[in-house]
């Protein structure tokens, strides 16, 4: 006996599957458009972790280069971020910065420069970005409570 197949779907099948496939797209693209969020807020806290060590070094290193006073001269400030590479006041120079870090925010070489008198007292980004960080910051870094940018985040060195 020989059963004949129609090649024709039945009522409202061919509609159904389309259905499936659209639903499936729908979640698709929601889940995908989820992970990219998800992914896009791990790299900028990820980098609200890197501004605070990188300024803090920088704030660490205009500290010790105010405190380190060769015999006969008197504090000062660094008057570029380069003399905290290499301070020549000394008859060996002395590093108190490993090399110049990149504000993680921009990307680029690019910190604003906090002037006091006679020299820098301090950096801060660039970056006018909203901040996802806004308590429980380490105590030195109080000050950063509730600033909205990360502009306003400014490591200053206290050289008193």
């Amino acid at each position: 006996m020989r059963v004949i197949r129609s090649s024709k779907p039945l009522a409202g099948e061919s509609g159904l599957v389309l259905l499936a496939v659209l639903i499936f797209l729908l979640l698709a693209t929601l889940g995908a458009s989820a992970m990219v969020e998800l992914q896009r807020t791990h790299t900028q806290r990820a980098k609200e972790a890197e501004l605070l060590f990188v300024g803090d070094q920088y704030r660490r290193a205009i500290k010790s280069y105010y405190s380190s006073v060769p015999a006969g001269k008197s504090q000062s400030p660094p008057r570029s971020l380069e003399d905290l590479l290499e301070d020549k006041r000394f008859p060996m120079p002395v590093r108190h910065l490993r090399r110049l870090y990149p504000d993680p925010m921009t990307g680029e070489a690019d910190w604003v420069i906090v002037q006091g008198a006679g020299g820098i007292l301090g950096v801060h980004s660039r970056s006018t970005q909203s901040a996802f960080k806004r308590r429980d910051f380490p105590i030195q870094y109080r000050d950063f409570q509730d600033k909205e940018t990360y502009a306003e985040w400014v490591f200053v060195a206290s050289v008193n």
